[in-house]
């Protein structure tokens, strides 16, 4: 079966990557193809050195003009204006509460959801869990709990993280995105062959969505009539 195939390299603890997934939606609601596009997400870390859990003592403004030598009320300036832009999306950011760490385990997780066909909503049950509900994104507990709620089996998900399961998977994400050049996330793909960089607004990802599949259709004229409805996950 043919389709148009949109690769998404992102983090969990990334706001960018949640504003880009919803942007990404919006583009797809409004694509006449969209039955025929399968959405794969990729494993990227922007901090792979990260403990599980980071220090609760420090908040996240503090810790954000730390890593980028501003001062922590720029810090909260920066923040305020990403949480304004996320509502326009219909997310509600709530970085006072996030608790930070490791997302090495949430990607071997979403990993493991992709196997079940569920890849997309535990993806963004571990979104919503981090900016929003203030969920410790690298404690197992929760992700265990999370990724229940997200329709996979709790036992399951426990064997996963007890072992190194889909960590080879996760590692060849990772290599495959420095083989790419990719430096930052949200990333997407479309086809293997257009990249898209940021989070762009959902126009733009809707032209480049419109060009991806009339270049497929030029390439293989029956692409339309083969394809029988991919489904993203």
């Amino acid at each position: 079966m043919k389709r148009l195939c949109i690769d998404v390299w992102s983090d969990i603890a990334c706001p960018w990557c949640y504003v880009g997934k919803r942007r990404l939606e919006a583009a797809l609601a409004e694509f006449p193809h969209s039955a025929s596009t399968a959405v794969v997400w990729h494993a990227f870390e922007l901090d792979p050195r990260a403990p599980r859990e980071r220090d609760a003592s420090v908040t996240h403004a503090e810790r954000l003009a730390e890593k980028y030598g501003m001062s922590v009320a720029q810090a909260k300036e920066r923040t305020a204006y990403l949480t304004k832009l996320a509502a326009a999306e219909g997310l509600v950011l709530d970085f006072e509460h996030i608790r930070s760490g490791n997302t090495f385990d949430a990607h071997r997780v979403v990993q493991f959801g992709a196997s079940r066909g569920l890849g997309g909503a535990v993806k963004e049950r571990f979104l919503r869990g981090y900016f929003t509900e203030g969920e410790p994104v690298g404690d197992p507990a929760a992700l265990v709990r999370m990724a229940a709620e997200a329709g996979l089996p709790a036992d399951e998900v426990r064997r996963v993280l007890d072992g190194d399961a889909y960590a080879a998977e996760i590692r060849r994400d990772e290599a495959e995105a420095a083989e790419l050049g990719i430096r930052g996330v949200p990333f997407f793909v479309l086809a293997q062959r257009y990249a898209v960089s940021g989070a762009q607004p959902k126009e733009l990802l809707l032209s480049a969505l419109h060009q991806a599949w009339t270049e497929l259709e030029e390439a293989e004229p029956d692409l339309a009539e083969d394809a029988e409805g991919a489904v993203a996950h």
